[in-house]
């Protein structure tokens, strides 16, 4: 069974690297091949690894009670993990932050580390995924959301549109780069609404990820906000309405590990096990789709 072959596998490709050097390449610098055969001798003693995830924000719940029995299933491993918007996480791994698994809401931030996308969203020439374990991990939905309680009217994205045209609502969405935000910029652009101008008389306000616009929209702070279905989901929020693919494009969460990561095996190894039905099972009694 696969998840048998995932607990025999390295759960420790570095201890740590040796030393930190006055010039670190952007994405931090790869783990050496003494460097490893070090972590082969720890994992043969029997030595813990703690996983270092980077993860959307919109993942929080979930990938923490996967990680939660995945450590159950293998002793020895536990998980360090880093919940921000994708873009913010995108800055810290392009900066040197210690990252063994990346996982985006969205494909332009890992695009922006992979060597092997095209150079148009890769503008820096970045290096720092492992082009060859990259996958399309999930699916999400956006969806709008209201107060509870709301008398606007807003019971769709079109009655959305038509309060925006009016400016008589308080809408908040995501920051441009913050996935969530883009994708509402999207739907945006789709009635032809200009964002700046809205922003600007007052009628939009900003989340720097996708936890706080569910917070304003839950706190009644704001008369509407898009969200995922996900965000929508774990706050107890019921939807009025889901953006269709013409919108916004479909919401595609990939996941790939870092060429620097300090622990590469262990990576791929919790990687595949978000591949597996029990953790897909976990994902979809969400809202996600797995791929």
């Amino acid at each position: 069974m696969k998840n048998d072959r995932i607990s025999r596998r390295s759960f420790l490709y570095a201890a740590g690297l040796a030393g930190a050097s006055a010039a670190l390449t952007a994405c931090g610098s790869p783990a050496s091949s003494s460097t490893a055969s070090s972590a082969a001798a720890s994992q043969a003693a029997g030595e813990s690894v703690e996983l270092i995830v980077f993860a959307a924000a919109s993942l929080t719940e979930t990938l923490t009670a996967i990680g939660e029995t995945y450590s159950a299933e293998n002793p020895g491993v536990t998980f360090s993990f880093n919940f921000d918007s994708s873009g913010t996480l995108k800055t810290q791994i392009q900066e040197g932050a210690d990252c063994d698994l990346f996982i985006s809401a969205g494909q332009k931030q890992m695009d922006q580390l992979d060597s092997a996308a095209s150079a148009d969203v890769n503008t820096e020439g970045l290096d720092c995924v492992d082009s060859g374990s990259r996958v399309d991990l999930l699916e999400n939905k956006v969806v709008l959301c209201v107060p509870e309680g709301s008398d606007k009217g807003i019971d769709s994205f079109d009655a959305l549109a038509e309060h925006l045209k009016a400016e008589d609502i308080l809408f908040c969405m995501g920051n441009s780069d913050v996935p969530v935000g883009q994708y509402t910029q999207k739907i945006l652009e789709y009635y032809g609404l200009d964002e700046e101008a809205l922003a600007a008389d007052g009628v939009i306000t900003y989340g720097s990820n996708v936890k706080e616009v569910t917070t304003q929209v839950i706190e009644a702070s704001v008369d509407a906000g898009v969200v995922y279905c996900t965000d929508a989901y774990s706050a107890g929020i019921t939807p009025v309405d889901e953006a269709t693919s013409e919108m916004c494009g479909q919401i595609i969460y990939p996941a790939a590990v870092m060429k620097a990561a300090p622990h590469a095996d262990a990576a791929q190894a919790f990687l595949d096990y978000l591949q597996t039905g029990d953790a897909g099972a976990v994902f979809e009694s969400v809202g996600f789709t797995a791929l």
